[in-house]
């Protein structure tokens, strides 16, 4: 077995639709394969404590989503369902050790259980933190937008954010400042930790975070949110489902999304918002260990 003394992990790259994509490894190669993906505009040192918390017992490898952290940019700036999910189906390929536990948060939980429900035997277990989408109520008022208006407007908003530069913070305390509004329950341990490996340095010495700017035109998809219970209903393994009571996220189980799975329990979290997983961390590594045994 690996030795895990110094809990640091090590930086490595893949190849996915002609993107260089990175990813973390915390080493114990031998033991099960646990993936923690990250949520939107994230990267994957927000899962650093819970990597080191699980490292003695797991294989933890953490990518960056392209766009993100320091995985490359897709090379159109468009950044489609169907290529994150490709991403991870050719992670796990390349790492070969089905069946994979996976932990997904947000965007990244979403990917997650698009790909457990192509691939059921390749996953064990899957754990979604706030990844199920909108809303049922959401959804429909999305879908009666007419299909050429929702084109139009991505169309429009592309071209006004190519014309725009990336936002610079001055120095790296405005930078962490910009990340606590964001999630005003982080502590500033947190907020430095995840604004350090966020950004990166302009040569005038200003900071930019290092995601793609594009990411926030999300491009209309070939296929809807309205298909995910097909998805979830494929889903064999055990789920377990994450919500923050202080989140804007619906209940899956009042609004009848978690009906779909064949094996699922719902864990909320009181005083704690969308990134529950940093605003009740001890709780969640409870819950995390316990549903991963």
């Amino acid at each position: 077995m690996d030795t895990l003394a110094a809990r640091t992990p090590t930086s490595h790259f893949f190849t996915s639709l002609r993107t260089r994509l990175h990813y973390l490894d915390w080493g114990n190669s031998s033991a099960p394969l646990l993936i923690l993906i990250h949520g939107g505009f994230d990267h994957g040192h927000s899962w650093d404590w819970t990597a080191r918390a699980l490292a003695q017992d797991f294989h933890v490898v953490v990518p960056d989503l392209r766009g993100h952290g320091d995985s490359g940019w897709s090379t159109d700036s468009s950044y489609m369902m169907n290529n994150f999910v490709y991403d991870l189906a050719q992670l796990v390929e390349l790492l070969d050790r089905s069946p994979v536990t996976i932990v997904g948060h947000s965007l990244g939980g979403a990917i997650s259980l698009r790909y457990a429900g192509i691939f059921p035997e390749k996953v064990a277990r899957i754990v979604a933190i706030e990844g199920l989408g909108l809303s049922p109520d959401r959804l429909n008022q999305t879908a009666s937008e007419p299909a050429p208006d929702v084109w139009r407007t991505w169309i429009e908003q592309r071209r006004a954010r190519a014309a725009r530069t990336q936002s610079r913070y001055p120095t790296i305390e405005a930078a962490i400042g910009r990340m606590r509004e964001r999630n005003e329950h982080l502590t500033l341990e947190q907020a430095l930790h995840l604004t350090v490996h966020g950004v990166n340095r302009n040569e005038d010495g200003s900071y930019s975070w290092k995601f793609d700017p594009h990411l926030k035109s999300e491009a209309p998809q070939t296929t809807t949110d309205m298909d995910l219970p097909e998805f979830w209903e494929r889903i064999t393994c055990p789920a377990l489902l994450c919500l923050g009571l202080d989140s804007w996220a619906s209940n899956p189980q009042k609004d009848g999304r978690m009906a779909h799975f064949r094996d699922a329990r719902l864990v909320e979290f009181a005083d704690a918002g969308h990134w529950l997983h940093h605003d009740q961390f001890d709780r969640f590594i409870t819950e995390l260990r316990g549903f991963l045994g």
